[in-house]
């Protein structure tokens, strides 16, 4: 357990945080705790790529850390009926996926591919369009679609690289 690690984990316990705040009523101080989780993300990976402190924990928990809060904010959009039910299917279907796909193959062994700038940047588009959502700005939604078309894009490279990764690892 390294301070990377930590903040991680310290990731998963916003995730409740966020929930309780948000279902209370507290909605733009909510996305402050989501904020606050994406800022202990850019810290986590910051600390570990300069002090080399990567793990394989923390290559399997760091995504798994993002996935899993974005899976609470699309719940609680959804239930608030802030975002459409085919936006927040099609959020959860990518994430999920990600979610079980990378638990599967690194429980097989195989090696997973960490997060990389792609995926950071569809982060960070996600928040924006939940800033712009909660914020209520008129292309909120719209942007929110142009978001989703990048994460599955996203997804595909993630794929491609798995396939590229552990097909070297196999001729070796």
């Amino acid at each position: 357990m390294n301070i990377p690690n930590m903040l991680t984990i310290s990731r998963f316990v916003l995730i409740p945080v966020y929930l309780v705040l948000f279902f209370n009523g507290y909605i733009r101080t909510s996305f402050i705790i989501l904020l606050v989780a994406g800022l202990t993300d850019i810290l986590d990976g910051y600390i570990a790529r300069t002090r080399k402190m990567i793990t394989p924990m923390g290559v399997m928990l760091d995504p798994l850390a993002d996935k899993c809060m974005m899976i609470a904010v699309i719940l609680s959009l959804l239930i608030s009926e802030m975002i459409p039910w085919q936006a927040a299917l099609a959020m959860f279907i990518r994430d999920a996926g990600m979610i079980i796909g990378s638990a599967f193959f690194h429980f097989r062994g195989k090696m997973t591919v960490p997060a990389n700038v792609m995926g950071k940047l569809t982060t960070v588009l996600y928040y924006f369009a939940i800033l712009f959502i909660v914020f209520e700005f008129t292309f909120g939604i719209t942007y929110l679609w142009y978001v989703i078309g990048v994460s599955f894009l996203t997804s595909f490279i993630y794929i491609f690289q798995f396939l590229l990764l552990n097909r070297g690892a196999r001729a070796k």
